[in-house]
């Protein structure tokens, strides 16, 4: 974490809105907001100058002209930045901020095949770059059943820039980025997997400074979601070896959806220098 901040965003509204929440209580202690109405924003990144991106990528339908990434500066006004797919509309959960500024975003595909798209932050075309495949996985949880391993729920680079998650509402998956790699070339490798089974429906990850993977889930069905951590995650995905299962709620205090705010709009977290989506409603049209 950098400076022990804890960011959250509700992904229904007119407008964009992100609150820096104390870790403790939950209580907002900052806001950042842009006059912009937003379509599905579906994850959250923080870019290499410490803005926060808005991944505006949600397409359920599958019919939208463009997707945005809405950025959000420490200081200063905030810029919408519109972008279109090489092929056609894509619903997507994952966004990431390489180490070169650019966006990449990873798609959600019934088919269990995603697409790896990726972008200069100021242009106005993605750029198809690759494809990624979660392994199968037998970890139960999810609203889905076993068809929820497949899909790509969320994204997460590691402060540190050596690790990349993708995660499904099953498990996170992490792939260590080659030495002089980037995050395309990390997605194209074997990945290490860490079991988040039991999750009501988790569409959060993210790495904590020094390596713990933190995982997130939303409340569904009466069971609340909550917040939980593997230590030394990123460390053991580098190594290669497995990660065992984490079951176990985090010890209080946890963070747990609806603290945070109504459950059905609690959107989006990040933690320091990673990123962490919890989803809620999403407004269609």
């Amino acid at each position: 974490m950098r400076d022990g901040e804890l960011w959250a965003m509700a992904d229904g509204g007119r407008r964009v809105e992100v609150d820096r929440l104390d870790p403790a209580t939950c209580a907002v202690v900052e806001r950042r907001t842009a006059a912009i109405d937003p379509y599905d924003p579906e994850d959250l990144a923080l870019g290499p100058d410490g803005a926060l991106w808005v991944g505006d990528i949600g397409d359920n339908d599958r019919a939208r002209r463009t997707v945005a990434v809405i950025v959000l500066p420490a200081r200063g006004e905030p810029v919408l930045h519109r972008l279109t797919y090489p092929d056609g509309p894509h619903d997507a959960e994952a966004l990431l901020a390489d180490a070169q500024g650019r966006v990449v975003v990873v798609t959600k595909e019934v088919t269990g095949l995603s697409g790896i798209y990726r972008a200069a932050l100021d242009a106005t075309a993605l750029e198809k770059v690759g494809e990624v495949r979660l392994p199968d996985s037998t970890t139960v949880g999810g609203p889905v059943g076993s068809f929820g391993d497949v899909l790509v729920t969320g994204a997460a680079v590691s402060g540190d820039g050596r690790v990349v998650a993708l995660r499904s509402y099953t498990d996170a998956w992490l792939y260590p980025v080659p030495v002089g790699g980037d995050v395309v070339e990390a997605l194209a490798g074997a990945p290490v997997q860490v079991p988040l089974g039991g999750e009501p429906q988790g569409e959060a990850v993210a790495f904590d400074a020094d390596g713990t993977l933190v995982s997130g889930s939303e409340s569904r069905g009466g069971v609340a979601g909550q917040i939980r951590e593997v230590a030394g995650a990123a460390a053991v995905a580098r190594d290669g070896t497995a990660v065992a299962p984490s079951t176990e709620a985090p010890p209080e205090p946890a963070v747990n959806a609806s603290l945070i705010g109504v459950a059905a709009l609690v959107g989006v977290l990040v933690l320091g220098a990673v990123a962490m989506a919890v989803h809620g409603a999403r407004r269609r049209r």
